[in-house]
């Protein structure tokens, strides 16, 4: 199995500053946050998206993702999301990057219409990932937080070029068994987001195997394959402790579970 972070834990960081923090505690690669606040996103232009590859590959780190913003699932016109859509797909295959992780942002619409909206737009942006070479990823979040809620709609794509993204504690809180979840995602599964919290009721991140979620039981059901991303929300919790500090010990700890 390889090993990533997520630019998510070291908001603003500058990209020199990542990827050494990943060479130096032994990740083979890092997932981009791909939001205008941060040093990489889709407005980024062409000649400073070659100094991000040349920096990454003098180190030997690989770009996992291009984690991105778009809701496939919203209510609303097709287009803005397609538009969305293409930037982070171009975006990830001028840095090399296999996957581009999106939403679902659903909302509170009938599940059966944001099912049939997400579907119509990954099947349209499938043929653009497919020319480019990258990999859109649905990830168990908001509306669509379970395996089988994801797998329903890359399921309908029916697309080599569409897979999922499973974010361990959102099919967990919603009460699916990580079993059940990884039996309907691994037809479909790009890669896996692991994160450990203080409790249900408190979502503050915690350093990797001192929260509450089953992380054993997970990266044991991927068999030592793929790729185990460490997504500490640090952006959105400024009193949890740094992530840079955290980083070797984490990679120890994802060595000892996958």
């Amino acid at each position: 199995m390889k090993y990533a972070f997520s630019t998510l834990g070291v908001p603003g960081t500058p990209v020199a500053d990542v990827v050494r923090l990943a060479a130096e505690t032994g990740y083979h690669g890092v997932e981009l946050r791909a939001h205008p606040e941060e040093p990489v996103h889709p407005g980024l232009p062409a000649h400073q998206r070659r100094v991000v590859v040349d920096e990454f590959a003098r180190a030997g780190v690989e770009i996992l993702s291009v984690a991105g913003y778009a809701r496939v699932a919203a209510a609303g016109d097709d287009e803005a999301v397609y538009e969305e859509l293409h930037r982070l797909l171009y975006l990830a295959a001028d840095l090399g990057a296999p996957y581009v992780r999106v939403f679902p942002g659903g909302g509170d619409q009938d599940p059966a219409d944001a099912d049939a909206t997400a579907a119509r737009r990954l099947g349209a942006a499938a043929e653009v990932a497919a020319e480019l070479g990258v990999r859109v990823l649905l990830e168990t979040h908001d509306s669509h937080r379970t395996g089988a809620d994801v797998a329903r709609v890359v399921g309908a794509v029916g697309h080599k070029h569409v897979g999922a993204l499973w974010d361990v504690m959102h099919p967990w809180l919603a009460g699916e068994a990580p079993e059940a979840t990884h039996a309907v995602l691994a037809p479909y599964l790009g890669y896996v987001q692991v994160k450990d919290i203080a409790s249900r009721e408190d979502t503050t991140p915690r350093p990797l195997g001192t929260g509450v979620l089953p992380l054993a039981e997970c990266l044991g059901l991927m068999r030592g394959e793929g790729w185990a991303c460490w997504e500490y929300e640090k952006r959105w919790y400024a009193d949890a402790a740094e992530l840079p500090r955290l980083l070797a010990a984490g990679r120890e700890r994802l060595a000892g579970l996958g």
